[in-house]
């Protein structure tokens, strides 16, 4: 990951990220232990996790202004619009004003949107290739170890101070990011607006998903799996309950996750060159459904926090590979609006299997919640590994990059169009689109 630091504006870059990963890792399980704090209700908690969720729906948008800016620029002005978004939580005192807490996860969605699509399109401005990996291995690494520290830091703030105190540091740290993103220096060609009709340049993103074959069935094993993976979002909750700890606890449940985290995230650049984008994308995927199944049998809540530390080792994982794999595939002109449709893609799922989620949890217990994820996700699994690895029409295997390919990563175990004497991507005349020197959201 040492490399990826030693490229221009990185290591700048990334220290306004911390800043901004730092407040996230203090707000976000805030948010819902408030929402339980006031309402008493396991499922109005895990609902919040729904509305962080559901601006995904809305994303191809965004994604076409994300695409018309620089990224540098949507970056600075969007963590400073994230800032204002927190501050109406100073105004939550009373259960009646729960509906405060869900506005800020709305708009708190919206950053989740928008941001990661501006920063996947600066990465590629940033780097070569074969540091895409490292650059994305790092910044999860970052983000999973403020698991060990932020959740139980924003619960304790949270007791001590109330969660206004905590909207504060949140708005805080995104003033940070943005004045640090500011001093960042990077050459970025403008970007041009397409021309053609408003439906062409809205689809742009789902059209350059559905004719690639790799995305497109990585994208459908991944939603298969968040089609139940949002049920854990009130099956915590629910957990805790069963073990006699207070709502809170759950911070110290995602900071035991965090634990295997930085594990996944520390390793997950070697696993994926050995392994393959791809292939390691269903790893991620067996890996987590072990975790779930270790948290579903455990009879104590040690055992519980062993499966725990499985499921944290696997996200990092899948989340460095999806956006290495993104972003290798995607030609620059398009990088926002693919990241946008991807949100939606699987934002449909997450979001519909967190309000699941929340009515099922107060019907079947967590242990059962946890076997149905366990199931759906090795089936997800087992397509991924299957579908690819079966030759599709004009597919060949993938060859070894070389400097200035446009192809998948060495080792990638899956397929590419055959050459046809032109490159996989479409290339803009200017050239700013072209794969530069030469894939995870919760």
């Amino acid at each position: 990951m040492k490399a990826a630091f030693r490229q221009p504006g990185f290591g700048l870059l990334f220290l306004g990220l911390l800043a901004s990963m730092a407040g996230d890792s203090l707000m976000l399980i805030v948010l819902a232990v408030w929402v339980k704090d006031l309402t008493g209700s396991n499922g109005a908690a895990g609902l919040t996790f729904f509305f962080l969720a559901a601006p995904a729906l809305l994303a191809p948008l965004a994604g076409i202004y994300v695409d018309r800016l620089r990224r540098r620029t949507v970056l600075l002005w969007g963590n400073l619009a994230s800032a204002l978004a927190v501050l109406p939580l100073v105004m939550v005192h009373t259960a009646d004003q729960v509906w405060l807490i869900y506005l800020v996860a709305v708009l708190y969605g919206v950053s989740f949107v928008v941001l990661p699509a501006a920063l996947n399109g600066l990465l590629k401005e940033m780097l070569p290739e074969e540091l895409l990996v490292d650059a994305n291995a790092s910044l999860s690494t970052t983000k999973e170890a403020l698991r060990l520290v932020g959740p139980l830091a924003g619960a304790g703030l949270f007791t001590l101070l109330g969660g206004a105190s905590v909207a504060a540091i949140d708005a805080a740290s995104f003033v940070v990011a943005a004045v640090v993103i500011g001093c960042l220096s990077v050459r970025e060609d403008q970007p041009v607006r397409e021309e053609g009709h408003w439906r062409d340049e809205f689809l742009a993103g789902v059209r350059h998903i559905s004719s690639d074959r790799v995305l497109t069935h990585t994208l459908l094993a991944t939603g298969l799996s968040l089609l139940v993976i949002g049920f854990m979002e009130s099956a915590v909750f629910a957990m805790v309950d069963a073990f006699g700890k207070p709502a809170s606890y759950v911070g110290v449940v995602v900071s035991v996750q965090g634990i295997g985290a930085i594990a996944g995230g520390v390793t997950s650049s070697r696993v994926i060159r050995r392994l393959g984008e791809t292939s390691a994308i269903a790893f991620s995927l067996v890996v987590l459904a072990v975790g779930l199944a270790i948290c579903a049998v455990a009879p104590i809540l040690a055992g519980v926090f062993v499966g725990v530390v499985v499921v944290g080792y696997a996200l990092p994982v899948f989340i460095v590979a999806f956006n290495t794999l993104l972003q290798i595939r995607t030609p620059q002109r398009l990088m926002g609006r693919v990241s946008a449709a991807t949100d939606v893609v699987l934002g449909t799922p997450q979001a519909t299997s967190i309000a699941v989620g929340a009515l099922l949890v107060s019907v079947i217990s967590f242990r059962e919640m946890f076997w149905i994820c366990v199931a759906v996700i090795l089936a997800a699994a087992a397509y991924l590994t299957v579908v690819l690895r079966r030759p599709g029409p004009g597919m060949a295997p993938a060859p070894a990059p070389n400097p200035g390919d446009d192809g998948v990563s060495a080792g990638s175990g899956v397929e590419t169009p055959a050459p046809a004497g032109s490159p996989p991507f479409p290339v803009d005349p200017a050239g700013s689109d072209t794969v530069v020197g030469g894939p995870p959201a919760a």
